[in-house]
């Protein structure tokens, strides 16, 4: 007899209408919920049988009562969101968090998953973000004993929560295309060929899918390598202009990338959308300051679904459910920085 498919946060969001961090705090009857919203989650839940980790077996998992969040880098506005998040679903439930920044160094990297007996010692758990593993460091967290959990990362032996990057590319590069821009840039992260973190690869690829759809052809003078910061876009976006040329429209990798264009157009004298258009992934919380037209990402609800992810994994050890990932839905939000082809 088949196993019925598990219930998560997921599914009692989806069906109450309601956020996942809005969920999460419903479920554990936490302040600054409405009344209506509560009604919604504990209608959804019980439909669907979910119920939320009570405090008796908050701990039954694990010997430490804490948890870590493993980051590139604590500074990036991806990352404190999702932090911050994933951070609030671990206090309502009991567990201490600890924050680990690998500051972008693959040394770092490399002496923390060379050492994981030390720091299950410390933790009972892990929340990875968006961290490129090597296969090598993925079976040693395997088996290393510890619950895991991540966001934004493919074809890993534990839950993972994210969304689908190459169709959010594929829509903001459609959404120039419809626009009536036909020569498009792209300035973005240029992730590594192998790895469990594709977002760049993935964003590459839906730009290059919607060109492909109008029977375009992606001209490599107008790639840039901008990583996914505001001074790596700056950089790009300056480069593009006085040593390639001018396009007609551009698709940053992340809103931050975007936000360096836009600072290096204003430097140059030019302003999208006037000179150009421009097209971000993220809905950072300048976007809208700016005008930046983005596709719209729930990144608290990625950090505390995967947090959520991560808890029922240290309550329940050794459960048969097999690994998933789950995928969370963009939304194209139109702002200033983008109008038609004149």
């Amino acid at each position: 007899m088949a196993k019925a498919p598990r219930v998560t946060i997921q599914d009692v969001a989806a069906l109450s209408g309601l956020s996942i961090c809005t969920v999460s705090r419903a479920l554990r009857q936490l302040p600054n919920v409405s009344e209506a919203a509560q009604q919604k989650v504990a209608d959804a839940a019980t439909k669907l049988g979910y119920k939320a980790s009570s405090a008796a077996s908050r701990l039954a998992g694990g010997s430490t009562g804490a948890v870590a969040i493993i980051a590139p880098t604590a500074t990036a506005w991806f990352f404190a969101q999702a932090v911050e998040a994933a951070e609030e679903v671990f206090a309502d439930s009991g567990y201490d968090t600890v924050l680990i920044s690998l500051r972008n160094k693959a040394s770092v990297q490399r002496r923390l998953f060379g050492d994981l007996a030390g720091l299950s010692q410390r933790v009972d758990g892990v929340l990875l973000l968006n961290i490129a593993l090597s296969a090598a460091e993925i079976a040693a967290l395997a088996g290393s004993g510890l619950a895991v959990a991540s966001v934004g990362m493919r074809n890993v032996p534990w839950d993972n929560v994210g969304i689908d990057n190459e169709d959010a590319a594929w829509r903001a590069t459609s959404h120039l295309l419809g626009l009536g821009h036909w020569d498009l840039a792209i300035l973005a992260d240029r992730s590594p060929e192998e790895g469990s973190v594709t977002t760049g690869r993935d964003r590459h690829r839906g730009f290059e899918r919607a060109l492909a759809e109008q029977h375009l052809i992606v001209d490599p003078d107008l790639v840039m390598d901008a990583g996914s910061s505001i001074e790596g876009g700056r950089r790009a976006m300056t480069e593009l202009i006085e040593n390639r040329r001018m396009p007609s429209a551009v698709f940053a990798g992340c809103d931050e990338t975007a936000f360096g264009a836009l600072m290096a157009l204003r430097d140059l004298g030019l302003s999208a959308p006037k000179n150009v258009s421009i097209i971000g992934i993220d809905d950072h919380q300048m976007s809208w300051f700016l005008g930046l037209t983005t596709m719209a990402q729930p990144v608290a609800d990625q950090g505390a679904f995967a947090a959520n992810l991560l808890i029922e994994g240290l309550q329940r050890p050794g459960h048969l459910n097999a690994p998933s990932h789950h995928e969370l839905d963009t939304k194209l939000i139109e702002r200033k920085s983008t109008r038609r082809r004149r």
